[in-house]
C-alpha cells in the first residue's frame, strides 16, 4: 500500500536561467520577493509555513494533492514544471497542527522557489510559541533519486515494528515527596535509585491494581500504562536498610494525556503533517523499559551487569559491550534502529580491591603517600555498603580527615530522654555489625546536605556501570577499548541481532506485547544505489592541468608526479623547534627534515624557500604562556628586520603532544596573527614521502592554494551565479562539566567554482545553549568577507548545520534561520537560501546483503546512497557513505533538508554533497562528511582550546594585544564569554588556519 504525503519540489520562475531575477543578479541586490498564490496549489521546495490560510497577499488557500505517494511529481499527482517560463509562484503548502488532518483536493503543480518574505512572517508572529505561523522541515520533491553506477542490495539495523492502532498509552506524571518534610523546611531531591525502589515498592505492594508488565517508567516523573491507573496521592513506606526506619513518601498519580496510537499511524501513512512527540516518546520509554529493569543503564545505552574477564583492561577497568536503540518513523513504518556500542567501566570491587588495581603501588600501611590519589579515584563515585542489607546507592563526597581509629560521633537517642553522647565509630560498628578490620585508614564520607555519613573502606563496593572516561585511559587499554568498538560489518550485524533478540534486551519479556507492538527480528532489506566519483583536477609537473580518475574500489587517488591545483609560495616562514634539548629520536634532525620537506613541496608544485631564520627552544616554552607569546612576536619581528614583511607560517617541532598546544594557537591565531603548523620531531625524522606530502597539503591549504578541485561544476549550479556554502557547528563541553560555555563556529566558502576555500568564524555563547546565537551575524561577516575576495555577492547560500537532533529541527527553522533572514535583510540583501542538517550521532548502519555489495573490507562502497525505506515517511532526507571504510563498520552520514529554495532534485543534491566530500584540503580520498560542516567542526574545537587557554593560563602580559587589552591573571567565567578572546586576528581571517 503506498503511503501519502504532500512534498513538491520547487520550480523558479522564468527557468534555470533566470535564476536571482528580481534580486540583483549573483550580487543578490534588490527587493526580496513576496509569496504570490496561485490557483495552481501550492508546493514546498522552501520549507513550509505552519498556517492554515492562504498567503497574505490574497488568493486560495492551499490543498494538498490527493495522490497517495509521499514525494511530488507522478507519485504525489502532481506534474513537473521544471524550465516553464511563465509558471506563477505558488504560496507555500501549510503544516498542520498534530490534530490536523490535510484536505485532499486536485493535484497540483510544482511551486516558484523564489525566496520565502520572512520579513512578513516576523511581522506577524508576535509569540514564538505561535504554531501556526511556524516553519516546517520541506516535503520530498520526487520519488528519490536514480542516479547510480550500480545498486547495491543492503541490510539496515532498523527492525520493523508493527503495534495495534487502536491502542491508548495513558501517560501519567507522578510526584514524590517525603511524608514529613525536612526540618529546614527543604527537601533533598530524591535520588533516581530512590524512585526506581519507591515505584517497585508502589507496584509490588499492590499489583492488581499497579501491573508491573503493563507500565513502563522513565525513572523520573513519568509512567506509561497499557491499563487505567489509580490517580490521586498514595503513601509507600519501604526501608533502605534491615536496621533502618521505614520511611514514608507520597506519591501523587496524574493522568496527562491518552496516546492514540491512530494518530502514529496517520503520520506515518502521510495523513498528518506534525509528528506525534508524545507518542514516540512514550512508546520509546516502553521500549527501553526491559533493559532497563535487567541492565545498567549508562546515558542513552544499556549494558550487562556482568563484566567478562577477557574484556578487562587493567587498573580496575573493564570494558562492557552494550547497545542504544530508539524508535524512528520511517517510510516503510515505525522502526526500532538498535546499534552496538562499547564503554569503559569501573569493575564492580569492594571499595579496598579497587584501589589495589587502580593506583600502582598503592599500600595500605602507607595510605598517606597515596590520599590525593585516592581521593581523585574516588571521590564522586557510587557505592554500596556490605555492614548492612539495603539497596541504596551512595556517592561518595571524600575522606575523612582522621583515621578510622580516631573517628567519633554524637549519637542521640531515639526517644529523647536522654541528651546525645559521644560515641567511637571503632566501638559502635563492633557492637552493631562487626570489628573494623582497617582502622589505620581514612573512611569514606558517604554523607549529603551536611549530614555525616562515615562507612570504612572495607564496607564498601563500587557499583557497577561507572563510565571511566575514555582520555584516562593508558595507551593498550584504549587500543583495546578502541579495537573491540571497531567491529567488522558481519560482526557488528551478528552482534546486533543477537542484543535485538535477547532476554534482556528490548524485545525481550511481555511488556511490549502488553502495549500492542512487536518487533521483527530481522534486519530491513533494501537496495541503495553507488553515485559514481567525480574526476578531480590536478597539476602536471610542468604546471599543466590535468584531469585524473580515482581508484574505483576506494576512490582515493595518489601524488605521485603530480601536484596541487595552485600553489602558494612559502617566502616567509621560521622553524621553531621546541625539541632541541631532547636526545635521540626525539630531537629533530633539521638538518635532513627541512629539505625533505622543501623537495616534497616542489614535487607537488607548492614553491618554499629556505626558512628566514631556524630558533630552537625547549618544550617548557608550552606551559609558560609568556613566554611562548614572547617567542611568537619576537619570531614575527625578526621576520620583518629580515624581508619587511610578516610570516607567513611558522613550523613548530614538538617532542611530544603536549597540553600547551592550546597556548600556542590562542596567542598565534588571535594575538599574534600568525599561522602555525605543529608536527612531532619523531615523526618527522622518520617522515615518509607520504607524511610529507600531507604536512604539504595542510601548509597549502592554510596559506591559500587549491590542493584538489572538480573538473565539473557543482551539479545545479552549472552557468550559475556565485554560490557560498556554509557550515555551522556547535562544541559544547563535557557531560560532568557545568559551567564551561558552548563554542559555536561558522565557516563559509569564499572562492567560486572551486568552493574549497573556506573563512571561519567562532563564538562563545552559553553553556550547552545549541541555538547560534549570533548566527546571522557571523554569516554576514563571513559574506562581506567574500565580496571583498570576489568583488560580489553570493547569489545562492547553501548551509549545512551540524549537532542538532529531530527535535531541534523547529529552533534551525524558525530561530537560526529567520535569524539568518533578518541580518541579510538588514544589508539589503536576498540571497537563494536552502539549509541542510547533517548527521554523524545517529544508529543507523548499513551492511551489504553479499559478498559482492560491498568493498573488500566488507563495508559499503563509498557514494552508496539510500532514500527509501528508511527515511523519513515524507520529508527530504537520505543517507550517503560518502568514504572508503578500512576498520570497523562505516556510518553513513543523515542529511535531511529542512529549507529549500533551490529547488534540488534527490540526484541534484546527493550529487553535489557526494562530490564536495572530494575537496577536503587534507587527504587525497573523500571523507564522511561533506567538508563545511567538517571544518566547522574543526574551527568549534578550535574555539574549545582558546577557551581553555583563556581560563588555564591567562596573564595579563599575553593577552595584550591590539586587539584587547582586557585580560587579567584570574578570569571569571562571565569573562569566558566575552568573544573578544575568541575573535579571529585581521590576518587570518580569511584563511584556513583551521585544517
Amino acid at each position: 500500500m503506498e503511503r501519502g504525503g504532500y512534498g513538491y519540489r520547487g520550480r523558479r520562475t522564468g527557468g534555470r536561467g533566470q535564476r536571482g531575477r528580481g534580486r540583483g543578479g549573483s550580487g543578490g541586490f534588490g527587493k526580496e520577493q513576496q509569496w504570490i498564490p496561485s490557483t495552481q496549489g501550492g508546493g514546498g521546495a522552501q520549507g513550509h509555513m505552519g498556517s492554515n490560510q492562504s498567503a497574505s497577499s490574497g488568493g486560495s488557500a492551499w490543498h494538498p494533492s490527493g495522490g497517495s505517494s509521499r514525494g511530488g511529481g507522478e507519485r504525489g499527482g502532481s506534474t513537473s514544471t521544471r524550465g516553464r517560463e511563465h509558471m506563477i509562484p505558488a504560496p507555500p503548502p501549510s503544516a498542520h497542527r498534530s490534530s490536523d488532518v490535510p484536505e485532499s483536493g486536485p493535484a497540483v503543480s510544482g511551486p516558484s522557489t523564489r525566496p520565502v518574505n520572512i520579513s512578513q512572517h516576523l511581522a506577524s508572529s508576535s509569540s514564538p510559541q505561535d504554531a501556526s505561523n511556524r516553519f516546517v522541515p520541506v516535503k520530498r520533491p520526487d520519488k528519490g533519486g536514480t542516479l547510480a553506477v550500480r545498486t547495491a542490495s543492503l541490510h539496515v539495523n532498523h527492525f520493523p515494528v508493527r503495534f495495534n492502532s487502536d491502542s491508548i498509552i495513558r501517560h501519567y506524571d507522578i510526584d514524590v515527596k517525603p511524608d514529613v518534610s525536612p526540618k529546614n523546611g527543604r527537601s533533598a531531591k530524591i535520588s533516581k535509585s530512590d524512585l526506581a525502589m519507591i515505584r517497585s515498592k508502589l507496584f509490588t505492594d499492590d499489583p492488581s491494581q499497579f501491573p508491573l508488565s503493563m507500565t513502563a517508567y522513565d525513572g523520573e516523573k513519568n509512567i506509561f500504562s497499557a491499563v487505567p491507573l489509580p490517580t490521586g496521592k498514595i503513601k509507600v513506606e519501604f526501608s533502605e536498610g534491615e536496621d533502618m526506619k521505614d520511611r514514608a513518601y507520597i506519591i501523587n498519580i496524574k493522568l496527562v494525556n491518552e496516546l492514540k496510537l491512530c494518530k502514529l499511524k496517520d503520520y506515518l501513512s502521510g495523513k498528518l503533517f506534525s509528528i506525534p512527540r508524545d507518542i514516540l516518546q512514550g512508546m520509546d520509554v516502553v521500549m527501553k523499559e526491559n533493559p532497563a529493569r535487567h541492565m545498567v543503564s549508562v546515558g542513552r545505552s544499556f549494558h550487562s551487569v556482568e563484566a567478562n574477564e577477557e574484556d578487562d583492561l587493567g587498573f580496575g577497568i573493564t570494558a562492557s559491550r552494550g547497545f542504544q536503540h530508539s524508535l524512528k518513523p520511517t517510510f516503510q513504518g515505525l522502526a526500532m534502529c538498535l546499534d552496538y556500542s562499547v564503554l569503559a567501566f569501573r569493575k564492580r570491587l569492594p571499595v579496598i580491591n579497587f584501589l589495589m588495581e587502580h593506583i600502582p603501588g598503592f599500600n595500605l600501611n602507607d595510605f598517606g603517600s597515596f590520599r590525593k590519589d585516592v581521593e581523585n579515584a574516588l571521590k564522586g563515585l557510587k557505592v554500596t555498603v556490605t555492614h548492612r542489607v539495603t539497596k541504596q546507592k551512595y556517592t561518595i563526597a571524600g575522606l575523612t580527615k582522621d583515621n578510622a581509629l580516631y573517628l567519633s560521633f554524637l549519637s542521640e537517642d531515639p526517644n529523647g530522654k536522654t541528651p546525645p553522647k559521644k560515641v567511637h565509630l571503632v566501638e559502635y560498628f563492633r557492637q552493631k555489625y562487626q570489628d573494623i578490620k582497617f582502622k589505620d585508614i581514612p573512611c569514606l564520607d558517604l554523607g549529603t546536605n551536611n549530614r555525616k555519613n562515615y562507612v570504612p573502606m572495607e564496607f564498601c563496593v563500587l557499583v557497577e556501570g561507572q563510565i571511566y572516561p575514555k582520555e584516562h585511559l593508558d595507551r593498550n587499554a584504549a587500543l583495546f577499548l578502541k579495537k573491540m568498538s571497531l567491529a567488522t560489518p558481519r560482526d557488528r550485524q551478528r552482534i546486533i541481532c543477537d542484543m535485538v533478540s535477547a532476554g534482556d534486551g528490548p524485545c525481550g519479556g511481555n511488556i511490549i506485547r502488553n502495549f500492542g507492538m512487536e518487533v521483527d527480528m530481522n534486519m530491513t532489506s533494501v537496495v541503495g544505489r553507488v553515485i559514481g566519483p567525480p574526476e578531480l583536477k590536478l597539476s602536471a609537473p610542468n604546471g599543466r592541468v590535468i584531469r585524473i580518475a580515482v581508484d574505483k574500489e576506494k576512490c582515493h587517488w595518489n601524488l605521485l608526479g603530480k601536484g596541487v591545483v595552485e600553489g602558494k609560495p612559502a617566502d616567509r616562514w621560521a622553524v621553531l623547534d621546541f625539541s632541541s634539548s631532547e636526545r635521540g629520536r626525539y630531537k629533530l634532525r633539521s638538518e635532513q627534515f627541512i629539505p625533505k620537506l622543501r623537495a616534497r613541496c616542489e614535487n607537488l608544485r607548492i614553491s618554499m624557500k629556505e626558512p628566514l631564520f631556524y630558533h630552537p627552544a625547549t618544550m617548557h616554552a608550552f606551559s609558560n604562556i609568556d613566554l611562548l607569546h614572547h617567542l611568537l612576536e619576537v619570531a614575527n619581528d625578526r621576520a620583518y628586520k629580515i624581508c619587511g614583511g610578516r610570516l607567513q607560517f611558522i613550523l613548530c617541532v614538538m617532542s611530544r603532544k603536549d597540553s600547551g598546544y592550546k597556548y600556542l594557537k590562542w596567542i598565534s591565531e588571535t594575538r599574534v596573527g600568525v599561522v602555525t603548523q605543529c608536527c612531532l620531531s619523531d615523526l618527522a625524522n622518520n617522515g615518509n614521502d607520504q607524511y610529507l606530502a600531507n604536512l604539504a597539503l595542510k601548509i597549502n591549504a592554510k596559506l591559500g592554494g587549491s590542493n584538489v578541485e572538480l573538473i565539473d561544476r557543482l551539479p545545479l549550479f552549472e552557468g550559475e551565479g556565485h554560490v557560498m556554502f556554509v557550515g555551522a557547528d556547535v562544541n559544547h563541553p563535557g557531560s560532568r562539566n557545568k559551567t564551561s560555555p558552548s563554542i559555536a563556529a561558522v565557516v563559509a566558502t569564499v572562492n567560486w567554482p572551486a568552493a574549497n576555500r573556506y573563512a571561519a568564524r567562532v563564538r562563545p555563547q552559553e553553556h550547552r545553549k545549541e541555538k547560534i546565537i549570533n548566527f546571522g551575524d557571523m554569516c554576514v561577516e563571513l559574506v562581506e568577507t567574500y565580496v571583498r575576495l570576489n568583488r560580489v555577492k553570493p547569489g545562492n547560500i547553501v548551509i549545512f548545520r551540524d549537532g542538532v537532533s529531530e527535535g531541534q529541527f523547529d529552533m534551525v527553522l524558525n530561530e537560526e534561520l529567520i535569524d539568518l533572514k533578518r541580518a541579510f535583510r538588514s544589508i539589503n540583501y536576498a540571497p537563494t537560501v536552502t539549509l541542510i542538517v547533517a548527521q554523524k550521532r545517529h544508529q543507523t548502519r548499513l551492511f551489504p546483503a553479499g559478498r559482492s555489495g560491498g568493498n573488500s573490507n566488507g563495508n559499503v562502497s563509498p557514494g552508496t546512497v539510500v532514500d527509501s525505506k528508511i527515511v523519513h515517511p515524507f520529508e527530504y532526507d537520505f543517507y550517503l557513505c560518502s568514504h572508503y571504510g578500512s576498520l570497523g563498520t562505516s556510518k553513513p552520514t543523515h542529511y535531511h533538508v529542512l529549507w529549500d529554495e533551490h529547488g534540488f532534485s534527490s540526484d541534484q543534491l546527493q550529487k553535489l554533497i557526494y562530490n564536495m566530500c572530494y575537496t577536503f584540503a587534507r587527504c587525497t580520498k573523500p571523507v564522511s562528511l561533506v567538508p563545511p560542516v567538517y571544518y566547522a567542526d574543526l574551527v568549534a574545537y578550535r574555539g574549545r582550546l582558546y577557551y581553555e587557554a583563556v581560563m588555564d593560563g591567562q596573564s595579563p602580559a599575553s593577552a595584550s594585544s591590539s586587539t584587547s587589552s582586557a585580560a587579567t591573571s584570574s578570569l571569571s567565567s562571565a569573562a569566558s564569554l566575552d568573544d573578544r578572546f575568541y575573535r579571529l586576528h585581521a590576518e587570518l581571517e580569511n584563511m584556513m588556519f583551521f585544517v
